[in-house]
């Protein structure tokens, strides 16, 4: 028996291409073959896969983009690319296949229907992206990032976690502090979209906390470039402790230092959360395809482990409030902060390959 292969299949995203490259990690660890399928624009991002995966491209396109000629263009660009990876499996055939959503991902799975090799894709979201919907009931299974996820009717979803960095890894289940008559750390992670509205509620909301809360906090904000001087300028004339950048290379260090994390509800940030296990009040970002980002946030919040509040009740004495009811609380901050941990999934990595490896065993069987 020769060396099993696997072909991934995903978009250009950060969203869609950091759970691929761990998988495709974890399968040549295991002695798989592995190779990529994308287009030209999710080549570019494919720089963090190990040399040792080959990367096809395959023509694809979306309808939902670009004025009347590019949408004209995308049915023919798409019958392209599935015609050329039936070609290559024909030549080559997969022991498995694994969608990962995106446009992009189009023509390897299409191929892999029409060829009826072994398949599966992977949600990273609590509500399925375009692509995933199509092909959700055509797979043999839909390994869900977050749980639960709105599947259609006839799909087979599988709670397996989202991949989370290495330096998230050495940071889980981290012991938590809980708030208290000393110095207090808050997190705030915007996300790339939709930060705006966080550093223009934020600190305001932190600035009318009670002053005995107040003069015990320090905050760590990620805000714009655009927004990031006039925040700063908000907490030093209040007198509030913040470290304000736009990007923070060391969230999972901070993550674990934190009383408190306020963030988006983005599939990335919900998974660093809840293998920390850090209390967190969720911002869903109201413009997300699908309403998504309080889908992904739903787990955490049943459990216990988070406060959503949405986008459209945002304000300063709301966010006030809530802040307040965690930072005065140490025994609920502690157990919000054990619940978090109870929805987490550090094993996301293992518990794909596990499906992989089934799937290919069944096939041989």
């Amino acid at each position: 028996m020769g060396t099993p292969y696997l072909l991934i299949a995903a978009g250009g995203t950060g969203g869609h291409m950091f759970p691929a490259q761990a998988l495709a990690e974890a399968m040549l660890n295991k002695g798989w073959r592995v190779r990529l399928s994308t287009d030209p624009r999710g080549a570019r991002y494919t720089g963090g896969f190990p040399h040792s995966t080959e990367i096809v491209e395959a023509s694809s396109a979306t309808f939902a983009r670009g004025g009347l000629a590019a949408k004209a263009m995308a049915g023919p660009k798409i019958a392209g690319g599935v015609a050329g990876m039936v070609f290559q499996m024909m030549r080559d055939k997969p022991d498995v296949v694994v969608g990962f959503g995106g446009y992009p991902s189009i023509p390897a799975l299409s191929a892999a229907t029409m060829l009826k090799v072994p398949r599966m894709i992977h949600e990273q979201n609590g509500v399925l992206g375009r692509v995933n919907q199509v092909f959700a009931t055509r797979v043999a299974q839909v390994a869900c990032g977050v749980w639960p996820t709105d599947l259609p009717e006839g799909a087979h979803g599988i709670h397996t976690g989202n991949p989370v960095r290495s330096a998230v890894l050495d940071r889980a289940a981290a012991g938590y502090i809980p708030p208290g008559d000393y110095p207090m750390s808050v997190l705030v992670m915007g996300g790339s979209q939709g930060a705006r509205i966080l550093s223009d509620v934020v600190p305001g909301a932190i600035a009318a906390l009670p002053e005995e809360i107040r003069t015990h906090i320090r905050v760590a904000h990620q805000a714009r470039d655009e927004d990031g001087e006039r925040v700063t300028a908000f907490y030093n004339e209040h007198g509030i402790r913040a470290d304000v950048q736009p990007f923070f290379d060391d969230v999972p260090r901070r993550m674990s230092d934190a009383q408190l994390v306020i963030s988006r509800s983005g599939a990335s940030s919900v998974a660093d959360i809840s293998v920390i296990g850090r209390p967190s009040i969720l911002i869903p970002f109201a413009a997300a395809a699908g309403d998504h980002q309080t889908a992904n946030a739903r787990g955490l919040v049943q459990a216990g482990g988070a406060i959503m509040i949405p986008e459209k009740a945002l304000d300063v004495p709301a966010l006030t409030q809530q802040i307040t009811t965690v930072l005065t609380n140490p025994e609920a901050a502690q157990k919000m902060a054990h619940a978090a941990l109870s929805v987490g999934a550090p094993d996301a990595t293992e518990r794909l390959t596990a499906l992989v490896e089934q799937l290919a065993q069944k096939e041989t069987t």
